[in-house]
């Protein structure tokens, strides 16, 4: 077992392995070590993500958990690159960033063309994702259920800090009826002291990014396309992740100032925004 720096994804195995442990035995972690007559810490260490399991010891511990050659097969094969410090996942897979989003003490995010998915209502999330085409119709619900879950983070006594940094256009964009785009005002505005405004006519070269910053763990910047999710650790990205936030924090709209502009949006009826140009759809 090498110690070594984790990251947002060996956390969130090494979290899949605590929780086998617990459901597919009745050891704790103390006894398990014990049963497999490891150091006491060794399986906290990999069950924390901060420690690299070996082949040895993932088949070991997955044994004890009464799981067969192919479910450690899978496992290895999703293990041989969680201490990378740049993660690329398809799309569709989700349990990372849930992870990593619900571990993190402070989450700062830019979204250029959208509202922030941990604000969205469940109405503008189902009407995003068909506007999208990139999920199955009948996959829809269960996102846009695991989305409005994730929001759970937001009514915890441990919430993490938020700063979202929302692009005006993104506020202009019809997402589904008028009626959905009145609550999503309205859930902004309620939301108005973790949100940053910025004005239409700003120019951001960036097509979005999410920091979280952890307590004990290294800052971990995240972006997600059409096509890939990914998740980097590397300090020369996270140095330009935050310039990028220094840059939003001079051209955006102070909190009194975002709070007035989402209370033009909550009041205005939708067709006065013909008057500023063609509405986006």
């Amino acid at each position: 077992m090498t110690v070594i720096t984790s990251t947002a994804y060996s956390r969130e195995l090494g979290d899949e392995l605590r929780r086998l442990r617990e459901t597919c035995t009745n050891l704790g972690g103390r006894a398990m070590a014990i049963r497999l007559g490891w150091d006491p810490s060794k399986v906290s260490n990999i069950e924390r993500g901060k420690a690299r399991a070996s082949e040895i010891d993932l088949v070991q511990l997955l044994t004890m958990c009464g799981k067969d050659i192919d479910f450690f097969e899978d496992f290895r094969r999703r293990y041989r690159n969680a201490f990378d410090e740049y993660i690329v996942q398809v799309s569709g897979n989700l349990r990372t960033l849930a992870f990593a989003e619900s571990t993190a003490k402070k989450i700062i995010s830019y979204d250029p063309l959208a509202v922030p998915g941990l604000v969205q209502v469940p109405e503008y999330a189902d009407a995003l994702y068909r506007l999208g085409g990139f999920v199955a119709e009948e996959r829809i619900p269960t996102v846009v259920q695991f989305r409005v879950d994730r929001q759970s983070i937001l009514r915890r006594h441990d919430r993490p800090e938020c700063l979202f940094f929302v692009h005006e256009l993104a506020l202009r964009q019809q997402v589904g009826n008028e009626r959905v785009m009145e609550e999503q005002y309205a859930r902004l505005l309620f939301e108005a002291d973790v949100i940053r405004v910025v004005p239409a006519h700003v120019v951001v070269p960036s097509t979005g990014l999410v920091l979280w910053e952890y307590e004990k763990a290294l800052p971990v910047a995240f972006s997600d396309t059409d096509v890939a999710k990914v998740f980097v650790q590397d300090t020369g990205a996270i140095a330009r992740t935050r310039l990028l936030f220094n840059h939003l924090e001079q051209v955006a709209l102070d909190a009194e100032q975002s709070r007035s502009k989402l209370a033009e949006y909550v009041g205005r009826p939708r067709g006065d925004f013909d008057a500023q140009g063609t509405r986006l759809a």
